[in-house]
């Protein structure tokens, strides 16, 4: 299949964007931002209109704008930027800097421990280093040990992706409060170019963080948002979220994901437009 009107060929069809290489530049990717949405591992059929173009402006945004090695090499149009192949490192880099989602029931189940109170949306005493192995099944937590012991990363290139991760989220951090957001949680993903260097890579938005506005904040209970947490808690809400855990537990076959009321489409939709809009005003004025 190849890329209308350009030499590019696809290689690889993602949950929420599809990756294409040139024919005549096989170090170059082109990153193509659909407005397909994504939860729990699961695409559902309802697409956001205006998604994709935000999230590349996003993309953009903090390529441009964190200091850390990326492999942004220039943008197309409004959907579509060109990146430098990597081989990537096969863990997401998750940076937790709020007692909620994954992280909450995790330490209510006492599968981890942090150092703070044990109430929804507080605030940990420092950000934490909590990476997932990356599949397009479903992610799982790893150990920074287990990502030693099975060869992933060296351990000097492990300290490089936890360093680099927490001071990335620490700087989206700073952009978001001053925009008047806080940033709870941060995925990013980062790959090896040809010597071997570790750049930041893949994209950076609302589908890779939780973003809540700062006057609605408030510690034990859930929290507004302004990213794809509005789509998970109506999921949840929904009942698919327990169908689909019982299906993988079970090991049967996945329910199908439901159609999205318009009225959460054009929520999700407002709310990333809001989002984008506060963090490019920012960046304009500084």
């Amino acid at each position: 299949m190849s890329f209308p009107n350009s030499d590019y060929s696809l290689i690889k069809q993602g949950k929420v964007k599809s990756a294409y290489q040139s024919s005549t530049n096989p170090n170059n990717i082109l990153f193509d931002f659909s407005d397909r949405i994504s939860a729990f591992d699961v695409i559902l059929p309802t697409a956001i209109p205006k998604k994709g173009e935000i999230l590349c402006k996003f993309a953009k945004l903090f390529f441009d704008n964190l200091n850390v090695d990326h492999h942004l090499i220039d943008t197309v149009d409004s959907t579509k930027m060109i990146v430098k192949k990597l081989d990537m490192i096969p863990i997401e880099c998750i940076v937790r800097g709020y007692l909620y989602g994954g992280l909450f029931e995790r330490v209510n189940k006492g599968e981890i421990e942090v150092d703070c109170d044990n109430v929804l949306a507080t605030k940990l005493s420092e950000p934490i280093f909590d990476p997932t192995t990356k599949s397009d099944i479903k992610d799982e937590p790893i150990t920074e040990s287990e990502i030693i012991s099975q060869n992933i990363v060296s351990e000097d290139e492990l300290n490089y992706l936890k360093n680099t991760s927490i001071d990335v989220y620490k700087k989206i951090l700073d952009m978001a409060s001053k925009s008047g957001f806080l940033i709870a949680d941060l995925k990013l993903e980062f790959g090896k170019d040809e010597s071997g260097n570790i750049l930041l890579a893949d994209s950076i938005g609302p589908d890779e963080f939780r973003l809540w506005p700062l006057d609605k904040y408030e510690i034990g209970k859930t929290q507004e948002s302004f990213d794809k947490q509005i789509l998970r808690d109506w999921l949840i809400d929904s009942g698919y979220k327990t169908q689909l855990d019982n299906a993988r537990k079970n090991k049967v076959e996945l329910p199908s994901p439901p159609v999205l009321p318009q009225e959460l489409v054009e929520l999700i939709q407002e709310r990333y437009i809001i989002a984008y809009q506060n963090f490019s005003k920012i960046v304009e004025n500084e």
